[in-house]
């Protein structure tokens, strides 16, 4: 997790700070940046929370090294129930989350990019419940469009 002067520093690393890269650590200007622990064989883990009376997510964006399976672990800690509509290949999960309860999902993520989650609960989106969690990494090959390189800045 990140406190406010760690911040700029990680956005400026993980390429969050820069026009056509990862721009997404400008469009979600608050909360803090979590990255996802990975195991020896590759598999991810993380724990979202929403802490009491903020009505964000911590951390609200969340960094994969790169594609695959991540279990997340979510923590209500509100006084209000809350949910989370998760990206995943295949399907989308849904988790509601009580007040002062967890919840799992597992996640297939396997292309680099960025993924919106929310939660979609009353007005929740509305007022700042969402997040992002950020894939590293570079499309494969076979994904690739057929043209000529591109000037990268």
């Amino acid at each position: 997790m990140t406190t406010a002067p760690e911040r700029t520093d990680l956005l400026k690393e993980l390429g969050l700070d820069v026009q056509n890269h990862a721009t997404l650590g400008r469009v979600l200007g608050t909360g803090k940046i979590g990255r996802a622990s990975e195991g020896s064989d590759g598999r991810m883990q993380a724990t979202i929370r929403i802490n009491e009376d903020e009505l964000m997510w911590d951390p609200s964006i969340l960094v994969m090294p790169h594609g695959g399976d991540i279990d997340l672990e979510l923590v209500n800690d509100d006084k209000n129930t809350h949910c989370a509509l998760l990206p995943s290949n295949g399907d989308r999960k849904f988790i509601w989350l009580v007040n002062h309860s967890k919840g799992r999902a597992t996640l297939n993520l396997d292309g680099p990019g960025y993924y919106w989650f929310s939660s979609p609960t009353g007005n929740d989106e509305g007022r700042g419940l969402t997040g992002a969690i950020v894939v590293l990494g570079d499309a494969p090959p076979e994904a690739r469009l057929d043209r000529p390189e591109q000037p990268q800045p």
